[in-house]
């Protein structure tokens, strides 16, 4: 019974059954690029799960990067202790929320437009405007010193209309790169903040501590995947500078790289369903939020494996 989850009500041999009747299966979503983007069936997570689902699950991510897993009723405990297979977790620090404003524990991060009390923010709330910020192409955490790797998005809330999420293919985006542009990035060095990425929109309200946190760090423009030994572009909203380059010129060269990768042939749109579960691999993606009714609640929840 190695990996099995107990959950109330059930017995550990009555969860051990239940779960070895599971098939496991898995089937592309995107129709042009056969090894991005796939559904994951045959494994109800609230009920529990096994070394070998997980096992599966992470041979799955590696060939495609994004896994969608629908009707995952699961709370934020389930959530968390399922991303714990996958690697060391990381903790909730890559926001502006105060702690003793925060609805949900330093595992989860608050992706939502909701207060602590439950009610949708106003449309100027400070934690609203940073959020924009996820409507931007991204990698989560490239802004830390040890960035993610793996991010799990569990939906509770959606609004009625919009609000989907896109995902782009940094490896597809390498591969079809030409060969004097690979020459180019080879050994660049990017800077990435969130100060950069948050100011391209207008927002500039930060703390002292926060710009002290917040301050660049240094991360590769292109990354070999260590499992599968792909070359991937590390691209991201949150660069502000490549080393050793005038600054405009730089964010000139990462804004055309953006548009390149982010092609439609490159992106996969997932339109939510309540209780869809999304696992990306950050190593390999990027990803964004798409606009949606900001009177309307939405409450999506993430937790997050650092790649230390």
């Amino acid at each position: 019974m190695i990996g099995v989850i107990n959950i109330a009500g059930y017995t550990a041999y009555t969860l051990t059954i239940m779960i070895k009747i599971m098939k496991l299966s898995v089937k592309p979503l995107h129709r042009t690029l056969s090894d991005f983007a796939a559904q994951v069936t045959g494994v109800d997570l609230s009920r529990g799960f096994t070394a070998d689902i997980v096992e599966k699950v992470q041979s799955a991510i590696d060939q495609y990067g994004v896994l969608v897993f629908r009707d995952q009723h699961i709370d934020d405990d389930q959530q968390y202790r399922f991303s714990e297979h996958f690697g060391t977790m990381e903790q909730a620090t890559g926001d502006v929320i105060p702690r003793g404003d925060r609805r949900l524990s330093m595992n989860v991060n608050d992706i939502s437009n909701l207060d602590k009390n439950g009610n949708v923010l106003e449309r100027d709330d400070r934690t609203r405007l940073f959020g924009l910020g996820n409507m931007l192409w991204h990698s989560d955490s490239s802004f830390k010193t040890i960035p993610a790797r793996y991010s799990l998005l569990s939906a509770r809330v959606i609004p009625d209309t919009g609000g989907n999420t896109e995902f782009a293919d940094m490896r597809a985006a390498w591969d079809t790169l030409d060969k004097s542009l690979k020459r180019e990035c080879q050994s660049l060095v990017c800077q990435h903040s969130q100060l950069y990425s948050r100011s391209s929109l207008g927002f500039d309200d930060f703390t002292e501590s926060e710009r002290i946190a917040w301050q660049p760090v240094v991360q590769p423009l292109i990354r070999t995947h260590p499992n599968t030994g792909r070359r991937s572009l590390f691209l991201s909203a949150h660069i502000g500078a490549i080393e050793g380059w005038p600054v405009p010129e730089a964010r000139m060269f990462i804004r055309d790289l953006t548009e390149h990768a982010t092609q439609r042939q490159f992106v996969y749109a997932h339109q939510w369903k309540k209780w869809d579960l999304l696992m990306w691999d950050n190593r390999v993606t990027m990803h964004r939020a798409r606009r949606y009714d900001h009177a309307q609640p939405r409450d999506l929840r993430r937790t997050t494996v650092s790649d230390g």
